[in-house]
């Protein structure tokens, strides 16, 4: 356990139980933010145990009672549940955060342990990873927020500071076939991008070794019914289909984040011909697209038919730039001053990606972890700052 000196003028008991993915849990009382280890995938019922018990212990031992409780806004995740029935328990008030604006939020925190006097006034966030669930009900993971904080009068009182929050930007949404057994076989998100620009007869070839022409079949009608399908703006599932189409992993993810960190690790110097293509929703919100990153890749390759190992090298390193250009671009043309500029999920790590975010004024976590595991932290913070 971790203990932080965090100054608050919140005097209540606060519980955030994270994601659960990379379970931990962090509490705040008195100006101080217990972080919990990492427990591991709480989908490991070992793991789940731990955690369960890790965290009985902490509130028994300190004599602690929550008054409010913090979850993921992930309907389904075992802390989800968990905080349910904990808050039926002391009794106390649950509260669902969305998943991403955690994530950003325990960069905020990370960077208030190390600059005591900051304050959050304005700020961009870019959030990168695999899965999170969105408040539009599709898998978000590819994200842009702007933040600010506005003062709100209450009748004879002193004005408040609250959190003015908007999406502004995110990686096109593309389909994962079968939901989260895209995740485990990557090459299934491969068929649902090259269908957007590829005839069927065209996309078999480059993920004939994976499936049977049969198997190919019932994918590919999957995707264009859109049946047992969920759209996702996720960093994590294109990088995956990247690695896929270039050869650097096979269709199973033997552990977490195998694809990405192959493609990274095969990555040498990028290609600097490939410009963002970005577009706006009806919405407002700019979307980089990703379907045109993939045309760019497959036309390479056909005109380069005997593409030497360092020409997938250089494209692995160019896919991975493209989206961090396309990104920081968003934030270059947004109407906002810059002031603060974030970036945070478990992709933050990837050194191509942060590496040039890092270099354009990115402040990402130094103390609390970047991915999931730094999440509960980011929960408490959010809550904090006046949600």
């Amino acid at each position: 356990m971790r203990i932080f000196e965090y100054e608050n003028k919140d005097t209540r008991q606060i519980l955030a139980l994270g994601p659960e993915s990379n379970g931990n849990f962090s509490f705040f009382y008195q100006n101080k933010l217990y972080f919990s280890e990492d427990f591991g995938d709480l989908l490991i019922d070992k793991n789940f145990h731990n955690y369960k018990t890790g965290l009985s212990k902490f509130l028994s031992a300190n004599n602690f009672r929550p008054d409010i409780i913090l979850t993921d806004s992930h309907p389904l995740y075992k802390t989800t549940t968990l905080g349910r029935n904990l808050a039926k328990k002391y009794p106390a008030r649950l509260i669902q955060i969305q998943h991403h604006l955690a994530h950003i939020f325990s960069a905020i925190g990370d960077k208030t342990l190390l600059t005591r006097n900051y304050q959050l006034e304005k700020a961009l966030g870019i959030t990168l990873d695999g899965t999170g669930y969105g408040s539009d009900d599709k898998i978000w993971g590819g994200e842009i927020f702007r933040i600010s904080k506005s003062k709100f009068q209450i009748l004879n009182q002193i004005p408040q500071l609250k959190l003015q929050i908007e999406r502004i930007g995110h990686l096109e949404n593309q389909v994962m076939i079968g939901g989260d057994l895209a995740i485990k076989e990557p090459a299934r998100m491969l068929i649902g991008i090259l269908s957007k620009f590829l005839p069927k007869e065209s996309i078999y070839p480059h993920i004939r070794k994976y499936y049977s022409a049969q198997e190919f079949e019932v994918l590919y009608n999957q995707s264009q019914q859109k049946f047992n399908c969920i759209e996702t703006s996720s960093t994590g599932r294109i990088l995956d289909a990247v690695s896929v189409l270039l050869g650097f992993c096979g269709n199973q993810r033997n552990y977490k984040h195998e694809p990405i960190e192959l493609l990274e690790k095969n990555s040498a110097k990028p290609y600097l011909d490939l410009k963002p293509e970005i577009s706006k929703d009806s919405d407002g919100n700019h979307i980089l697209s990703t379907t045109y990153l993939f045309n760019y890749i497959l036309k390479y390759l056909h005109k380069n038919k005997d593409i030497s190992d360092g020409d997938r090298n250089r494209l692995a390193a160019t896919a991975q730039l493209y989206i961090a250009q396309g990104l920081y671009r968003i934030i270059s043309d947004a109407d906002f001053e810059i002031r603060d500029f974030y970036l945070a999920g478990g992709i933050a790590n990837n050194k191509i990606i942060s590496g040039y975010l890092d270099s354009k004024g990115a402040y990402a976590s130094r103390t609390i972890p970047r991915g999931d595991a730094g999440l509960s932290f980011g929960q408490i913070v959010f809550y904090l700052s006046g949600h």
